[in-house]
């Protein structure tokens, strides 16, 4: 018994100094210098253009397609790559957005799927939502409820149903369906209302038009809320049978439908816009068609959202491949712009050029916050991480200024007044401080404590073993 106290009085000491240690060096942190930065990296194309009021910095190379990023409880970046599996990113951290990779470890080596989208409730406890897109651009099974293919449902995690694996297309709780593929899933840090962006199909004609070059629209969607406050949950969003109109200039037979208003590529007598407007629910958002939203993250105060859009290739001119930012009221949880806007996003980090895209430019996909209140994106197509910091947060100076014209998104505006650092800034320098905590703090990263991050790993590996899911 005096062993164990021992052990319990010598890990409170520890771990009371940590935290003054990380207190300490987080005071610190600030009177770092951009320029100071021991190593800065610069990507072998165009350096992108960074929004106003912002910092970047590129901090890891040489990734294999990265995909999904998420801070374990050490401050650690966990790294999904698409193909190969996961590594885990440990940095030493001079301040600022001056982040050196100091050791890269393999966790998971699997090559299987390509992306299964999983979201842990900060809200709802023990509570896992999972959305399975479609099988094919135009995937008629999908029309079918016991399919399972394009909805989002959520799980109770805590215990299984008579100890078997959960089958998807018929348990748990449907939050939607008819959503072709929503990669990206996010519960909002106030309200707990969950959105969704979707990816909507490639290709399209109606009325014997070729109207694929702006229509239809990619799509924010509004799921409702899972302590079971939201009417008539589980509806319909329209896929495989009604999308959303993007561009209104030249659509045939549009009538008075609007950005956001659903059609119907396959107009009958008993299937008509008509029927997309009365019998399914529209997107909240509508953005540019093939701009390809794979995520969205709140900022702890649930005023923004951030999503990335990760480009098109079914298009004449590349649209996407940006970092952008949407305004959200955050008490009412709701988008501040209005369902027909076309202007509801604003570029946080772009490229300059997209007629240099998809084979010179970054193409964001995973977000993730740590602990100082950075925001990190993951790049598949160049295999990087870049970090983003705030200005009002950041102490520095000395850096040159990245400068773009043009709207990366096709959907806001695209000044880029921010600041980008690369080996070829110029700086002045000050002082370094080391040491600082990068342990998350947001609601994706930071689910209610290490045992319920533990809980989401071993989630993760269960769904990759086959064990929460019997078929998907």
């Amino acid at each position: 018994m005096d062993t164990v106290r021992l052990l319990a009085t010598t890990a409170a000491v520890l771990c009371s100094i940590s935290l003054s240690l990380a207190q300490s060096a987080s005071a610190t942190a600030s009177t770092y210098v951009v320029g100071a930065c021991p190593t800065v990296l610069s990507p072998p194309y165009e350096a992108p253009v960074v929004g106003s009021g912002w910092t970047a910095q590129l901090i890891a190379t040489n990734l294999t397609k990265p995909r999904g990023i998420i801070f374990d409880q050490s401050g650690a970046l966990l790294v999904v790559q698409q193909g190969s599996g996961i590594v885990r990113l440990t940095f030493t951290d001079y301040g600022g957005t001056c982040l050196v990779v100091n050791e890269t470890t393999p966790v998971v080596e699997n090559p299987d799927h390509v992306s299964r989208t999983l979201l842990l409730s900060t809200k709802v406890n023990n509570t896992l939502l999972v959305s399975r897109g479609s099988s094919q651009n135009m995937d008629l099974v999908a029309a079918q409820l016991d399919s399972g293919h394009s909805q989002v449902r959520s799980f109770d995690i805590s215990s299984l149903p008579d100890g078997r694996p959960y089958n998807y297309p018929s348990d748990g709780r449907l939050m939607g369906w008819g959503l072709r593929n929503s990669v990206g899933v996010a519960e909002h840090p106030v309200t707990g209302g969950i959105y969704s962006v979707e990816n909507s199909i490639d290709q399209a004609e109606r009325a014997g038009v070729d109207i694929h070059e702006d229509n239809p629209g990619e799509e924010m969607n509004f799921l409702g809320f899972l302590n079971c406050s939201t009417e008539e949950q589980g509806g319909n969003y329209g896929y495989p049978v009604c999308f959303a109109l993007w561009h209104p200039a030249g659509f045939p037979e549009r009538g008075n439908m609007t950005v956001g208003s659903q059609f119907a590529l396959n107009i009958t007598d008993t299937f008509n816009d008509t029927t997309c407007a009365q019998n399914y629910i529209p997107p909240r958002l509508t953005f540019q068609a093939h701009t390809a939203p794979l995520d969205i993250l709140f900022d702890s105060t649930g005023s923004i959202a951030y999503v990335t859009f990760h480009g098109s290739w079914d298009r004449t001119n590349p649209v996407g491949y940006v970092l952008s930012s949407v305004q959200f009221d955050n008490t009412t949880g709701e988008p501040v712009a209005a369902p027909d806007s076309t202007t509801a996003t604003v570029d946080v980090l772009s490229n300059a050029d997209l007629s240099k895209c998809p084979g010179s430019c970054f193409r964001p996909v995973g977000l993730a916050w740590d602990g100082q209140g950075r925001l990190f994106v993951s790049s598949d197509a160049t295999g990087e991480v870049y970090v983003l910091q705030k200005v009002e947060f950041s102490a520095s100076g000395g850096v040159g200024t990245g400068t773009g014209t043009g709207t990366a998104s096709g959907t806001g505006s695209g000044t880029g007044t921010g600041t980008v650092v690369t080996s070829t800034s110029t700086s002045t320098s000050t002082s370094m401080s080391t040491g600082v905590n990068l342990a998350p703090r947001s609601s994706r990263n930071r689910p209610g404590g290490e045992a319920i991050w533990l809980t989401c790993l071993a989630v993760v590996l269960s769904l990759v073993c086959g064990v929460f899911f019997a078929r998907f």
